[in-house]
């Protein structure tokens, strides 16, 4: 539609009366309750102004929500062998010959594919017989494959698509995720064919309690979608626990007596202006918590307005938006290593920010976590690797023996191009894969044990060092190190935050470092804060510091003009204080 076109559309729209305008829209919401998964137009034939589904406009590729000679508009979408049965049709409805229509067709996507939709409508008159409005819905059957075949549930398609439709009409909802654990056990003792029996009846117990109180849809694996406005968040958990019960005291399937564990997770939607995939980010975080820490409890993912986590929601949205838009307002800030006794600069940890006017600068344990299983996840590694090597590069020239630390997520090895995707940014920034540190955490246990240490060994054949990060703060600590091979062990600063008054601190520290050396390991100890903390760890097997003592996480101009020497802090009898000084 050229420029002038939509002028006049737009003309047309903004001179319809603001009181059929109201009318229109009330009998418009009331259609669109009543017909869920369908496209709903109304069209008002005094004024031939109609308003379509949001969900119609953006698949269709119509200019608007309300329009003018709106049944001209869908015609030029239909295929042309399709348009003059249509176009009868409609001529007999707006000529009076005709009270309503059924008839199907091919309608071109916003894709440029054609899909075949089914269109009903009929015509509502005013108190003196006149035709005054043209009602109806239309179907896609394109959308047919958004049925699950196993369980006959709309798949993770419909799921997004009906929860777009939510957003749209601003409508309040819960949204439920649930699944099995180790359902695989099932598959394997009794093969493939019993375990979609057992699938089938878990998912049809779920249908039947949901029953007309909400949509379920299957999303992938043994994960089950619930979209409900009926019931309260306590009444939700209240009817899982119940759930959760009666698979936990076993059901029968095909006379065996079958036993599921399950978890999940729940978000309250009650705020509009975010994505889809925002809100199953934050869906399938609670998810996650509650099979990795609450041993399958039902987790609510709060959206806090507390000062910490204000609009956690929302802010999600904004980041993944980001992601999308070019990375805006992601930046790396680098924090120094040391050598334990000179304290020379060895290398440093690249720490990745967030920042706009709205939310200010938000640290990534903020966000990192919500987004780990995002799609865009794997995208924002490789940005952050990099930017990180980009600056390594610059910091090279000054330090010829700098180690540049970049953190993963465990999705991020769980990717099967991941190697790759670290050779082809290390081959692209000219960088010496010996110099660049990849740090992992106890999460990775997550993983399938053997394809992560190939995938280890794998980068360390290439020279790229590997550490493990936040060590002692899980319960799989030593066994993870006796299954991977570590250069590099990162002790959490919570081990080290009393060592100067605690004797357990100390005896724990000498422990670790132990510890680490029987690996071959070397041992690098974060959250150094005070000149104490600092004597007592050098007397300690320890390779490397990092922490506020030394510099805070800086800016890259502010890294390269960065000297240790030129740090100092008053401690007696003043809080800590940190200062950089830039070299002159």
């Amino acid at each position: 539609m050229d420029i002038r076109a939509l002028l006049a559309q737009q003309n047309k729209v903004d001179e319809y009366p603001a009181e059929r305008k109201r009318r229109l829209d009330e009998l418009f919401n009331a259609f669109s309750v009543v017909a869920e998964g369908t496209y709903v137009f109304l069209c008002d034939m005094y004024y031939d102004i109609s308003r379509w589904s949001k969900a119609a406009v953006d698949n269709f590729d119509l200019p608007s929500e309300y329009m003018f000679d709106a049944g001209r508009l869908w015609e030029n979408c239909i295929h042309s062998e399709d348009r003059s049965t249509y176009r009868a049709g409609i001529d007999d409805i707006f000529a009076g010959r005709s009270d309503g229509h059924d008839m199907q067709y091919r309608v071109l996507t916003s894709r440029n594919e054609y899909e075949v939709c089914t269109c009903r409508g009929v015509v509502l008159t005013d108190p003196d017989g006149k035709y005054e409005y043209f009602a109806g819905v239309i179907r896609n059957h394109g959308l047919q494959g958004h049925i699950d075949t196993l369980t006959g549930l709309r798949n993770q398609y419909g799921f997004f698509e009906d929860l777009q439709s939510v957003l749209n009409r601003h409508q309040e909802v819960n949204v439920t995720l649930i699944g099995v654990n180790k359902f695989s056990e099932i598959n394997e003792v009794y093969g493939y064919h019993f375990g979609n029996r057992v699938l089938q009846q878990y998912a049809r117990f779920i249908f039947e309690r949901v029953g007309n109180t909400g949509s379920v849809y299957r999303i992938d694996g043994t994960k089950i979608a619930v979209i409900s406005s009926n019931f309260s968040v306590k009444e939700i958990i209240k009817r899982y626990a119940l759930t959760r019960n009666h698979f936990r005291s076993g059901f029968k399937v095909d006379d065996r007596d079958i036993i599921l564990e399950m978890n999940g997770g729940l978000v309250p939607i009650n705020s509009f202006d975010i994505d889809v995939q925002t809100i199953f980010a934050c869906l399938n975080f609670a998810y996650s918590e509650s099979k990795v820490r609450r041993q399958g409890e039902m987790v609510e993912f709060y959206n806090d307005l507390n000062e910490k986590n204000r609009y956690r929601i929302e802010r999600l949205n904004r980041i993944r938006s980001s992601i999308l838009h070019g990375y805006t307002g992601f930046f790396l800030m680098y924090q120094p290593v040391v050598d334990a006794k000179d304290e020379k600069l060895i290398g440093s940890e690249a720490l990745l920010r967030w920042s706009n006017e709205e939310f200010g600068i938000v640290p990534p344990d903020h966000f990192i976590q919500l987004l780990e299983a995002d799609p865009l996840f794997p995208e924002l590694g490789k940005w952050i690797l990099k930017e990180a090597l980009s600056a390594a590069n610059h910091i090279l020239k000054r330090f010829p023996d700098f180690i540049m630390n970049v953190n993963l997520s465990y999705t991020q090895l769980e990717k099967p191009d991941f190697c790759d995707v670290v050779f082809s940014a290390l081959k692209e920034a000219d960088f010496p894969a010996g110099h660049l540190c990849l740090e992992i955490t106890e999460r990775c246990r997550l993983l399938d044990m053997e394809l992560l240490k190939n995938t280890l060994i794998s980068l360390k054949s290439r020279g790229v060092r590997i550490a493990l990060d936040d060590f002692g703060t899980g319960f799989s600590s030593i066994g993870i190190l006796k299954e991977l091979p570590f250069d590099i062990i990162k002790i959490d600063r919570s081990f080290v935050r009393k060592i100067e008054e605690d004797d357990m601190e100390r005896e724990l520290m000498r422990h670790f470092a132990s510890v680490a050396s029987t690996f071959g390991a070397k041992v690098c100890v974060e959250g150094i804060e005070t000149e104490g903390m600092r004597d007592i760890l050098q007397k300690y097997h320890v390779q490397s510091f990092q922490g506020y003592y030394y510099a805070k996480p800086l800016m890259l101009e502010d890294f390269l003009n960065w000297k240790a020497e030129e740090v100092f802090s008053v401690i007696s009898g003043w809080k800590l204080q940190h200062t950089v000084k830039k070299a002159v």
